[in-house]
């Protein structure tokens, strides 16, 4: 899996969570004035590996 970082048809960046086989798995909610911002809310999914899980 990979991160694509982009900006849209505002000019503001966003970013996709890819699969292997290129399909979006997950994507932001929200546009981001600044890219750091953006690569920032790349960096929270990534350490989001051991959240818990909560089944309802």
């Amino acid at each position: 899996m990979y991160f694509k970082l982009y900006r849209d048809a505002a000019n503001q960046w966003r970013w996709s969570l890819r699969a292997a086989n290129h399909h979006t798995v997950a994507d932001s909610a929200e546009s981001y004035w600044n890219k750091a911002d953006a690569i920032h809310g790349i960096n929270l999914v990534k350490g989001a590996n051991f959240s818990p899980i909560f089944d309802e």
